[in-house]
């Protein structure tokens, strides 16, 4: 079958485009207590070394966003998270502060609207530090499904089967759809993203955790990040 292919060989949940088969959904669950405490342990150790990364980085972030493009040092903004609340998101600004005039857009590859020193911090990531904050607050985890706004959780979720199912987790600052797909887009992409993350929800180890990571480790080596 198509979902024992996926799951096996690819490491991503079968979404269908209908609501026929819902099997798939039956061993999707939030964590188990045991699970939620190694999750909480690896967060705090994690959060902890990026919050004292952090207090030193932002010096540098700041010299260079100030020299680039003047203004707040930070880009907040609500994204939705464990089932579905919303909290502010914080990120090192890297696109300028008019990025938005003409509405919502996605994120993508050589966006016009990134400055030079924030296209280096996205690609390797440094942009995303300051989200050790929102998991020590409890917010979000390490590791888990990228947090998206309202705007295009309410879009997605007319379009995508079942993609409210990945709010039943704290959303992270990298995941396993981060590390196995390379940027969204549009819909398609989210649909492809929303597989890997249902993987991760449903597979959830020790050793996919420490698997994760170290895909991060890669992605930021390679300057994979959009």
């Amino acid at each position: 079958m198509i979902e024992q292919f996926l799951e096996k060989f690819l490491e991503k949940c079968y979404v269908p485009d209908d609501e026929m088969d819902l099997r798939f959904l039956c061993s999707i669950r939030p964590y188990n207590g045991i699970e939620l405490i190694l999750k909480q342990t690896i967060d705090i150790i994690g959060a902890g070394l990026l919050f004292v990364v952090h207090f030193f980085m932002k010096f540098y972030v700041k010299y260079h966003i100030d020299e680039q493009s003047p203004g707040d040092i930070y880009f907040k903004q609500k994204r939705v998270g464990l089932h579905g609340v919303e909290f502010e998101c914080i990120k090192y600004r890297s696109m300028r502060l008019d990025a938005e005039k003409d509405g919502a857009k996605f994120a993508i590859k050589n966006d016009e609207r990134v400055f030079k020193f924030g296209a280096f911090i996205r690609k390797t990531r440094i942009d995303e530090i300051p989200q050790c904050i929102n998991v020590l607050k409890g917010e979000m985890h390490l590791i888990g499904p990228r947090p998206e706004r309202r705007y295009w959780i309410n879009l997605f979720e007319k379009e995508i089967p079942h993609y409210h199912e990945r709010h039943i987790v704290r959303p992270g600052i990298t995941g396993w759809a981060q590390v196995n797909y390379p940027y969204g887009a549009n819909s398609y992409d989210a649909k492809q993203k929303l597989m890997y993350d249902l993987y991760y929800i449903k597979h959830w180890s020790l050793w996919l955790e420490v698997k994760t990571m170290a895909k991060t480790i890669l992605v930021i080596a390679r300057k994979n990040g959009i």
